[in-house]
């Protein structure tokens, strides 16, 4: 049994939801998994992201964060997504871009370095990028460590397969990240951990029913 075959057949088969996501629909609690335009795997959409949050009733927020809201350092989805479209034009504010303006500490620090007109144009790009391409399934997981262990080996689980690879024109080929380019994946952690084994499976089968 091809594990990885089977968690795309399943995440393939589950209602997809797009950046104009009804947030009702979003469970408290649980895990995302992101697909890509033009992207494919085992004959289905391929898996590029997986993640979660580790707040509490923070799932909808972290997808908002993802496709809505325009901040790049509240998301690092958003930040490995802009990394990849500068680096592919060859656009030196990428370097402001790696800029992380968080803390009080660092805005104070780099705010006078940051071309903050240029920056919204940046993540108005970034945003159009992710709701023309990126569509998403998600599913409930309550306790956090079951979320967090979850969600390190499915991520590895993918990233371990041969035959999830990227299509020659998927946008992460241009990340300045090397992790990204060589996992096919919008992720750097978990890339090589443990992956599902068959009895994983067969409770994330039982944690799928009734969606």
């Amino acid at each position: 049994m091809n594990i990885c075959t089977e968690i795309h057949k399943i995440f393939n088969c589950m209602e997809r939801f797009s950046s104009s996501f009804d947030k009702e629909k979003i469970p408290y609690n649980g895990i995302y998994v992101l697909f890509e335009k033009h992207e494919y795997g085992h004959g289905l959409d391929r898996i590029v992201r997986v993640g979660t949050h580790t707040g509490e009733k923070q799932l909808s927020s972290r997808l908002q964060q993802h496709f809505l809201k325009e901040n790049k350092d509240r998301s690092i989805f958003r930040k490995n997504v802009g990394r990849a479209i500068l680096n592919r034009d060859n656009n030196p504010f990428l370097q402001q871009w790696e800029l992380d303006l968080t803390s009080r500490k660092n805005r104070e620090k780099y705010s006078s370095q940051v071309d903050f007109s240029k920056q919204k144009q940046v993540e108005k790009q970034v945003s159009g990028y992710i709701q023309k391409c990126f569509s998403f399934v998600m599913f409930e997981v309550n306790n956090k460590k079951k979320r967090l262990e979850l969600e390190s080996k499915l991520i590895s689980t993918v990233s371990l397969c041969a035959d999830c690879r990227p299509s020659a024109n998927w946008l992460g080929l241009c990340s300045p990240k090397s992790k990204i380019r060589e996992s096919g994946l919008w992720l750097v952690n978990h890339l090589h951990k443990s992956p599902l084994n068959e009895k994983d499976l067969r409770s994330l089968w039982k944690l799928m029913e009734g969606y």
